[in-house]
């Protein structure tokens, strides 16, 4: 990002998306505490993603 680098914006994209499969697969498990725990921090990471990709 810093360097302006081409590849910043699918990197981000690609980051978002990852981080909302990993939301999705831990939101099956939320009766867990740890699960329950990682999927709302995938998504936060998603929506930050997500945001970095736009700039």
């Amino acid at each position: 990002m810093a360097s302006g680098s081409e590849f910043a914006e699918k990197i981000c994209k690609l980051c978002a998306e990852i981080c909302t499969a990993c939301a999705e697969e831990c939101e099956k498990h939320a009766h867990m505490e740890h699960c329950k725990n990682c999927a709302e921090a995938c998504r936060k990471c998603a929506v930050e993603c997500s945001n970095m990709s736009k700039m």
